[in-house]
Order: structure tokens, then sequence, then C-alpha cells
């Protein structure tokens, strides 16, 4: 497969392996009920590798808005870089995000198509893989033209592409909605509301049949007609009561449940119309208005278009925006949760001084409810020590994730991590001896075990079934 390289492509490569981790450090003053959803502030690559231990495979989901690349100059972000630092920028982003996506998940990503759309097509081609990428969709992001200077006399763009790859070419990803039903069943039959439909056809010329002229419910069909069922069909229906004479025809009664394997859904269409779903400027004024004066974004997605691509992929997802801006995404999520009765749960991670002022508050003000995180410290001081700020749970969240690749939803009760290929996993928060291990949750098979240290012989260990993992340099490396 083609690939697209650029000066600092191994650099952005390898950024992705050998991000640090780091603490996630609750606000809860800054926080809004107790609720699953998370808003993170900080670098996104720094919260995406401190949330994957707990939302790996996870997240059917994602959506993001990254800058551009339009080398314009905006109130809340920058949006000038060369080339290659955005590729650079936007690689091990994206790396990561393919990490958080379950097996029927998708990403779609927000961008231009003058500046950097064929790079990122070519970037994900290669992150997610071609056969993964499902289509361009196209969003009518303006409808009034520019009508002064030179570019009223120029191209002008009134869409955006919104590129969309799934997480498993084999996934069936979308949902659809069914069509409002325009079949009409204005008669009473024995079961209830139905239609009838005729079930004579003409018997001249080519059409004569005269095998399909027998009686159903003691009639023929009428002169010059024949059946357009067989006998042996015809005497099921009589004796399912699925046929009637009705005003002294024979008829086939047709009753809702007869087609409900014939409903016509939704498409889902690749191009978003700005009528149906808002446009930049209806995104702004609305976020303007929520918030009660203008704030400073010129470009804003409006809520019913993020609802329209979520909408697709069923009502209990987790959903991802690493790029939340003013928190279009979580409002989205508010909204259809509202509509359609969905549990869908949002994470939004915003690195700017706005995350809490702007992306929070209009969360709340839109009634959201929210688990509010900063990114914090290191996980590993520069001695190689544990940071002593980190709890049981987050330090079981990475050994959790580091040793079996799989996310920490912490069903078990710490010192027991969990059980995973036949083997228990434990953190212990002092050394390993005869006493402590009998104050262990029992299990009969493989005991890995992570402390400080141990004072148990190789014998017994062995013996009893026991891998002693010494903390923090086993977690570490």
């Amino acid at each position: 497969m083609p690939e697209l390289h650029w000066e600092g492509k191994n650099e952005a490569v390898r950024a992705a392996k050998n991000i640090p981790a780091r603490l996630l450090e609750f606000d809860s003053d800054s926080s809004v009920g107790g609720d699953d959803n998370l808003i993170v502030q900080g670098d996104n690559l720094d919260a995406l590798n401190s949330l994957l231990p707990f939302y790996r495979g996870r997240v059917k989901f994602v959506y993001i808005d990254p800058p551009y690349n339009t080398h314009s100059a905006f109130e809340h972000y920058d949006d000038n870089f060369e080339h290659a630092e955005w590729l650079a920028m936007m690689y091990p982003r994206l790396e990561l995000l393919r990490d958080f996506l379950s097996d029927d998940g998708a990403i779609f990503i927000s961008i231009n198509f003058r500046d950097e759309y064929h790079h990122l097509r070519c970037i994900c081609d290669e992150i997610f893989g071609v056969k993964n990428y499902v289509g361009t969709l196209t969003w009518e992001s303006l409808t009034q033209p520019t009508n002064s200077g030179r570019a009223k006399f120029g191209l002008q763009i009134k869409t955006e592409p919104i590129l969309c790859y799934r997480n498993n070419a084999a996934e069936n990803i979308f949902e659809l909605t069914p069509a409002q039903n325009t079949k009409k069943y204005p008669h009473q039959g024995k079961f209830g509301a139905c239609r009838f439909e005729i079930i004579e056809k003409s018997d001249a010329g080519t059409f004569s049949r005269p095998t399909m002229k027998f009686k159903i419910l003691g009639q023929y069909p009428r002169e010059g007609k024949r059946w357009q069922i067989g006998e042996e069909t015809a005497r099921q229906l009589e004796a399912a009561g699925r046929v009637e004479i009705v005003d002294g025809v024979v008829k086939k009664a047709i009753y809702p449940e007869d087609e409900a394997d014939k409903i016509i859904y939704k498409p889902f269409w690749s191009h978003l119309r700005a009528e149906d779903v808002g446009t930049a400027q209806s995104g702004k004024e609305l976020l303007n208005s929520i918030m009660g004066e203008a704030i400073g974004f010129d470009t804003v997605k409006p809520p019913a278009l993020i609802e329209e691509l979520i909408r697709h992929l069923g009502k209990n997802s987790i959903v991802l925006d690493a790029f939340a801006g003013s928190g279009t995404t979580a409002h989205a999520v508010i909204n259809l949760n509202a509509s359609d009765g969905g549990a869908r749960k949002f994470i939004l991670i915003e690195e700017k001084d706005y995350c809490k002022t702007i992306t929070a508050e209009r969360v709340r003000r839109v009634g959201g409810s929210f688990k509010f995180f900063r990114v914090g410290a290191k996980l590993f001081e520069e001695t190689g020590a544990l940071n002593p700020a980190v709890t049981a749970r987050e330090l079981a969240a990475v050994i959790w994730f580091k040793f079996t690749g799989q996310p920490y939803t912490a069903q078990e009760t710490l010192p027991l991590i969990g059980i995973h290929e036949g083997a228990a996993y434990y953190l212990a928060d002092e050394p390993l001896t005869r006493k402590f291990l009998a104050t262990l949750p029992a299990y009969d098979g493989q005991k890995i075990i992570f402390a400080p240290a141990s004072r148990l012989s190789a014998d017994f260990l062995s013996a009893n079934k026991i891998i002693f993992k010494q903390l923090p340099s086993e977690i570490k490396a």
C-alpha cells in the first residue's frame, strides 16, 4: 500500500508509542453530577494515553474536528502549521484513537478540501487501512456567499468533507431509522386493522390459466378473471383466516405484522444539507445564545450535524471527541439521548484554558452532567519511583492494560485486579509474606502478584503457582 512520507514521520510514529503515562486529577469543584461522562483538560495526546487503559476497544463513535491548517489566526487556537508539523501532530493522535474503537466502531473527521484533506486521507488509509475507508461525507457548511474583495469572483466552496473510517471491515457499523410507514390499514378484518388485496387477475389471451380457476371460500373468480395464487396457497390462506369475501369479492387480508420484514429505512446519506443539520453560522449563533455573549468562536459545528452522525451508531455508545472545542459533541449526545431515550456517554478532551469556562460551561448549561479531570503529573518521577499521588485504581489500570492489553473496568475489588486467560492478577501495597497471602482472594490457578518486595522463596512461589512482579520496575519496563 502506498504511504505518505514527510520529514519527521519516524519521530511522529515513535511518539505514539513512547508517551509517558500521566495521572488524571479529578476536579470536584468543576464537575457536575456523578455521571460517567468525562471532560478532560490537557494535551489530547497525554489525555488519550491516560484514558486508554480504561477505554481501549470500548468506544463506538469517535468524532474529531482538528485544526484545518488554513494558516489563519483564530482567537482561541492557532491554525498555522507547516504541512510536516500538522502531519506530525495528527499521526500519533490518530493511532491512539484507533485503539479506542470497538470492533464495530467508526471515526468521523472534519476537515476542509483545500488544505490537508488529501494528506489526511493518506495517513488515515495507513493507520485504519484502505479497506476500512467508508467514504467521505459532505456538509453544507456555508449558504451565504462572500460578496467582497477578490473572493467574490473566485470559486466559493460551500461544503466541507467529513472522512469516515470503520475499525473492522467485517462489521456492519451503521444502524438506520425506519421511515414513516406510508401503508394504511383502513379495514377491519378477522384479526384487527388490515388492508384487503385483490387476488384476481385477467384470464384473457396469454394470461389464461384454466388451472387457476378453483373455488376459494366457495367462490370461483369473477367472469374473465383467474386467481393469482395456486390452490395450495389458497388452502393455507383459508385455514389461516387470511382471505375474506368483501363486497362479494374474495380478497386477501394483509395485517401490519405481515409486512414487518418490509420496513423501509431512511438512508444514511453522504451529503448533509444545511436545511437539515445547520451551518457553521447557525452553530456559532447557537453557541453565543447559550453562553449569553459572543465568545470568539468563528467556526462552530451545529449540534444537529453531530447528532446525524452519532444516531447511526447505537443508543448505548461511548462517544469520544479529542478536539472538543466548544463542546458541540456533548451537546449532540445530550440532545439525542433526550429525543430517543438513549444512554450514550461522552468523553471530551480539550487542552485550552476555555475547557472549563466554555466547553464545560456549555455542557452544564444544556443540562449535561460530567466529571472534570485535568492531565496531571507523570506516573513515574524522574528518579524512576512511582508518583506518590497515584491511586491504587490508577496503578491497577496501568498493570492490567500493560500485561493483558484489555481495558480496566474495575469489576473486581482490589487487591484482585482481575482474571485473564486463566491467571489472576493482584496488586499488593506491602511485601509478599505468607501472612499477607492468606488475606488475598483465593484462586486455584496461576497468580501474578505485583508488590514492592517479596519475602518468599522461589520454591514456595513456584509451588503455589505465584509469579512475583516487583513494583515499580516491572511496570516501567
